[in-house]
């Protein structure tokens, strides 16, 4: 007969117990991209004994150009094997964090490995994100562009019109403040001190974060990570001509304060000192404004439409003309700044540029 002692009958005897500690539940993420856009479907999914597909609609998401899904189960650095099997949708590839992974492929059905190893969905973001980062931190200007795809659109973006418009115009609106941090010395500013602005947009394909309406962020960090105490976080909402019409700004520990036209929203240091100023204009165009000076102004070049090129006016006088173009199925983004364009390839499907 079988002996069953309980764990406080073994320490009441002053044995030594010692148990395996349970194992801790990892995830992982992948994108199932079609060799076609086309009506989203749902493709069968199998994973090994002991790993669940998660239920949710933020970690599941059928697009007209791939579907995404994440596991958890036991962490596995080496992975565990999936198959996926999607009559009738040819497959051209599978994306996990920002990798290709490789494929074997039988009529119908492909097979890879993906591994485990993430603490939370969250933080395999990576997998859904197709980013370009055009700076980092230590150099004072943190700059990622977020490649919108149309067909790839999920969550509340299959359900509104596209948003074609802010999509461009939020790409040339972070070119152009770029243009006016670096010259004002704002960014080298920063570097000195240890901490940087970050220019980021708003995405349309990310389940786990639900980025609308469409914004951008000038934000300012006083440290040398985006967790740095009481960082400012501005939220510029833009309409469909690109307009900037609101502004949202949250500060670590804070809060969020609203500011409108010709309302200034100061953005303070972790000690309360003046780093800039921002003013939203009543054409939809934003003032930037150093503590010494001098003003920059950022307007649209054709009347109140932001899509197109903008314009920098620095102390009221005509100073630069910015534009951007950014063809997502080749893998190409374009910024040019007074007639001096540079080029950025990248992978379309993870972003990473070559």
């Amino acid at each position: 007969m079988a002996l069953h002692v309980s764990r406080r009958a073994l320490f009441a005897a002053g044995a030594l117990l010692t148990l395996p500690a349970p194992e801790a539940v990892a995830y992982a993420g992948f994108r199932v991209v079609r060799r076609r856009p086309g009506l989203p479907s749902v493709p069968e999914i199998t994973v090994p004994a002991g790993y669940t597909l998660m239920t949710g609609t933020q970690y599941q998401a059928a697009s007209r150009a791939e579907y995404l899904r994440f596991v958890q189960g036991e962490r596995d650095d080496a992975g565990i094997r999936v198959s996926v099997r999607w009559p009738d949708v040819p497959v051209k590839d599978v994306i996990a964090g920002e990798r290709h992974l490789a494929l074997e492929r039988d009529r119908w059905t492909v097979s890879f490995t993906l591994p485990i190893h993430r603490t939370s969905a969250t933080a395999d973001s990576p997998t859904v994100q197709v980013w370009s980062y055009l700076g980092q931190p230590a150099s004072g200007l943190y700059w990622h562009v977020e490649h919108n795809d149309p067909d790839r659109a999920a969550g509340v973006w299959q359900t509104v019109p596209w948003p074609s418009g802010e999509v461009i115009a939020v790409q040339s609106w972070m070119a152009a403040t770029r243009e006016v941090l670096a010259d004002s010395g704002l960014v080298a500013e920063a570097q000195r001190r240890g901490h940087f602005y970050a220019l980021m947009g708003f995405e349309t394909n990310n389940p786990l974060h639900l980025d609308n309406p469409p914004h951008w962020h000038m934000s300012y960090y006083p440290g040398p990570t985006m967790a740095a105490p009481k960082a400012t976080v501005p939220h510029f909402w833009v309409d469909a001509r690109g307009r900037t019409f609101y502004n949202g700004q949250d500060v670590q520990g804070g809060g969020r304060t609203p500011y409108r036209v010709d309302q200034p929203a100061p953005i303070l240091d972790a000690e309360g000192n003046l780093v800039v100023t921002t003013t939203i204009r009543a054409n939809g165009g934003l003032d930037i404004d150093p503590p010494d000076g001098p003003t920059y102004s950022i307007v649209a070049a054709a009347g109140e439409d932001f899509t197109g090129r903008l314009k920098i006016f620095k102390a009221g006088r005509p100073w630069r003309s910015v534009g951007t173009y950014d063809n997502v199925r080749q893998g190409h983004l374009q910024i040019s700044a007074s007639g001096v364009r540079t080029d950025y390839r990248y992978d379309p499907l993870t972003g990473i540029t070559r």
